[in-house]
């Protein structure tokens, strides 16, 4: 099995074991990429490689589709909410031009237009994307926000 690595983040997994990993079909990961829910590593034949931190964001994904009845747009909501702000430290003036920081209808590695801390930021590597790895769901993280 071949395995990239990425600033710490090991993709070794192929669809089809992320898949068994996960219990989701492969067809809804796919669709989970297609929507922005979840960004693998795509090797140069395009096949994609999930990382543990991807597993775990599949489980969340899943999670919230069948416990929380939440549809893909929910959750993309769910994902924009995510203070990314916070987490990078981003400078009033990084916020203004930030659409990420303006937008709560998808996460902030959707963005159009980043603010100059995350403009050459690979997602994957981003504390923003990695948050499932330290933290169940978005809300346990807010938690850890407030005094």
């Amino acid at each position: 099995m071949e395995k990239i690595k990425i600033e710490g983040i090991d993709s070794v997994y192929t669809l089809s074991t992320a898949s068994a990993l996960s219990g989701i079909p492969g067809h809804s990961i796919r669709q989970y990429i297609d929507r922005g829910l979840i960004i693998p590593f795509r090797k140069e034949s395009n096949r994609h490689l999930f990382s543990q931190v991807d597993i775990l964001r599949l489980k969340y994904i899943h999670k919230l589709l069948t416990r929380d009845g939440l549809n893909i747009a929910g959750i993309r909501s769910v994902l924009a909410l995510i203070p990314c702000w916070a987490i990078r430290k981003c400078s009033d003036s990084e916020r203004t031009g930030c659409v990420a920081f303006q937008s709560d209808t998808y996460p902030c590695w959707e963005a159009s237009e980043k603010g100059e801390l995350c403009k050459n930021t690979d997602c994957r590597t981003c504390d923003v994307y990695r948050i499932v790895e330290n933290y169940p769901d978005v809300k346990s993280y807010l938690k850890t926000l407030v005094p």
